[in-house]
């Protein structure tokens, strides 16, 4: 078992929220339609044909006002509710006490960290594994 799982590609993807769920949705999808209150954002971003396409359009829309409050609480239970999957809660425990670090090369460093230097705060990876002790309990 590696101890520490470094960027959501190839077997690890299902940890990515490009990952499409059992509902042809993503946790990109859910997070980015979560920024607004509009309900015709929601159903633009909802409908997107792509992960890729709706984090665009949540690049768009109008915030809702408590947005930086309130994001880190949204990813948390976006992640818990994709984990509710049997198959993908015994993927996440099947990674152990892995390290998981979304290591990326677009920039994010605050959902994860650059691939490169490794800098970001890792805030998905975090998540993750407390999603993982969540479901040893």
């Amino acid at each position: 078992m590696n101890d520490r799982i470094y960027g959501f590609t190839d077997a690890d993807h299902f940890l990515s929220n490009f990952h499409v769920e059992a509902d042809g949705l993503t946790a990109e999808h859910r997070f980015q339609s979560a920024k607004t209150f509009s309900p015709a954002w929601i159903r633009r971003v909802l409908s997107a044909p792509t992960p890729a396409k709706a984090k665009y359009h949540g690049r768009s829309l109008p915030l809702r006002p408590d947005w930086e409050e309130a994001k880190v609480g949204v990813m948390r239970h976006i992640v818990a509710t994709k984990f509710t999957d049997a198959d993908l809660a015994d993927r996440l425990l099947a990674t152990g006490h892995a390290e998981l670090i979304e290591a990326n090369t677009w920039g994010d460093r605050t959902w994860g960290v650059d691939a490169n230097t490794g800098e970001g705060r890792n805030l998905l990876g975090r998540i993750l594994m407390e999603t993982r002790t969540a479901l040893r309990a």
